[in-house]
């Protein structure tokens, strides 16, 4: 096993002991040797099976175990900054799920942490860019057959959001993913902010102002309207339409399988994101391993996931104000180029 990327999981909970399962099962070339979580029998349970794991309880000291050479945060996102900071110190390439930082001056600190040490040590879980449809959109876009892109039209639904979600988590932790799959599928920055909102559903918990229309504008001339909507009750679906000078493409429409019977046919919907997206994050992981292994690192860098914590607290700043607000992002550093892929 001494030829296998040794992996520290930072995080045992929905997410995180999903990973471990991922690397443990699904992808080549990588074995977990640390898993960090406050709450021991979780990390255990998570671990359970897995010859060799050690627990622990603080971050560094995951990092410091034997055997590690790179690190997946899936752990709390207030615990991203200081993880990846944690990590760089050590000079270990890491996988930080969404958000990079939630707080767009820590993503910032993190992105000068970086861009000091002279080299990318990070990639971020925007899984979307492994996604095969997604994947295919991008192409044909790149492509110019359909002309300039003119419009995306996006739809996010999710079956019932969890107690502690908040209405600007509608923008930072669910759009965020529409935020980097725009940016990326387009090429553009996104410039403005505007979010509208119906009367909430009955479906929502009480103070939750579910579902909202966000419009963005973008710096090459497009706009990008998402539809959220996470507590519609009945599924999980993300779509997205291209609206091209010559001719529009949409993805998320794919058929499930569908059950007929006497009088009706019913048509499975996904009930949770690690299902209709689990082929894009073995994809992800895997791209991950394998780049680590050859010394590189690809994918959403540490300035994609400060631009989408730029651009959510401006439509988090819209939410409140009612009003179209500006994203203000800092100078990009010539580490990360000069496009927004």
């Amino acid at each position: 096993m001494g030829d296998l990327l040794g992996v520290a999981v930072l995080g045992a909970g929905h997410m995180g002991a999903d990973h471990i399962r991922r690397l443990d099962r699904a992808v080549s070339g990588a074995r977990v040797v640390s898993v960090v979580d406050p709450d021991t029998d979780r990390a255990e349970e998570a671990a359970a099976g897995i010859d060799g794991v050690l627990v622990h309880t603080e971050a560094a000291a995951g990092m410091d175990a034997p055997g590690v050479q790179a690190v997946l945060i899936a752990s709390p996102d207030p615990a991203h900054e200081e993880a990846l900071l944690e990590a760089f110190a050590r000079g270990l390439p890491v996988l930080c799920e969404k958000p990079l930082v939630p707080d767009p001056a820590g993503a910032l600190r993190v992105v000068e942490a970086e861009a000091r040490l002279g080299r990318r040590l990070a990639q971020v879980g925007f899984m979307r860019r492994y996604d095969a449809a997604y994947m295919r959109l991008k192409s044909l876009l790149d492509g110019g057959r359909l002309g300039r892109p003119l419009m995306l039209h996006c739809t996010h639904r999710n079956v019932s959001s969890p107690p502690e979600f908040t209405t600007a988590m509608l923008i930072d932790s669910s759009v965020s993913h529409e935020i980097d799959a725009a940016r990326w599928l387009l090429g553009q920055e996104l410039t403005a902010v505007t979010v509208l909102r119906p009367r909430p559903s009955s479906n929502a918990p009480d103070g939750l102002l579910d579902p909202q229309l966000v419009l963005f504008e973008t710096s090459g001339g497009a706009l990008v309207d998402v539809e959220i909507f996470v507590n519609s009750g009945f599924g999980y679906q993300v779509r997205c339409e291209a609206v091209c000078e010559h001719g529009s493409a949409g993805i998320g429409d794919e058929r499930a399988m569908v059950v007929t019977t006497a009088g009706g046919a019913c048509e499975e919907v996904a009930q949770d994101y690690l299902v209709r997206f689990a082929d894009a994050y073995d994809r992800e992981v895997q791209a991950w391993v394998d780049a680590t292994r050859r010394g590189r690192v690809c994918g959403p860098t540490v300035w994609d996931g400060y631009a989408a914590s730029a651009v959510a607290r401006a439509g988090v700043r819209a939410q409140e104000s009612g009003r179209r607000e500006s994203v203000d992002l800092a100078p990009r550093p010539p580490l990360y180029g000069s496009r927004g892929d």
